[in-house]
């Protein structure tokens, strides 16, 4: 795969303390790059209403995924199956304690694709919030038609 690749993630986010979920997506223009086994994508993100920039790493490889993201927003995901990890989430209103048990992890990948899905559960503060799933998808910019 080519280092300039379009990247678009598939989320659930919970909306607040009703416990509503709501799909989110997200389709940007980042960095592709496969050092020591493992494939990393980069990309920059802005959140309305602050000038900060936070810049987000996707890393992959066959112990799992790992999400990064320094800037506005902090914060270590790490995604390993039938294993919990617990980390912070800092955002400029506070930090929050995540809990995330991947039940699944499964990744493809081609000469100019890359296809990735996480099923987790996700835990804040301790409690229970939802089954969540996560996708990636990236593919080479210059690969003509886009597979999304």
């Amino acid at each position: 795969m080519k280092k300039d690749v379009l990247i678009r993630i598939v989320g659930l986010q919970s909306l607040g303390s009703s416990g509503s979920q709501e799909p989110i997506e997200l389709v940007i223009g980042g960095e592709y790059y496969f050092r020591n086994g493992s494939h990393y994508l980069k990309y920059e993100e802005t959140v309305e209403g602050f000038d900060q920039t936070t810049i987000n790493y996707i890393k992959i490889n066959p112990k799992g995924v790992e999400v990064r993201k320094k800037g506005l927003i902090n914060v270590h995901m790490v995604f390993e199956k039938e294993k919990k990890n617990v980390t912070y989430y800092t955002t400029p209103f506070g930090n929050i304690e995540m809990g995330i048990s991947a039940a699944r992890v499964n990744f493809q990948e081609g000469i100019d694709h890359l296809g990735l899905r996480v099923d987790y559960v996700l835990e804040m503060n301790g409690e229970y919030v939802a089954d969540c799933f996560l996708t990636v998808e990236a593919q080479s910019k210059g690969a003509g038609n886009f597979v999304f």
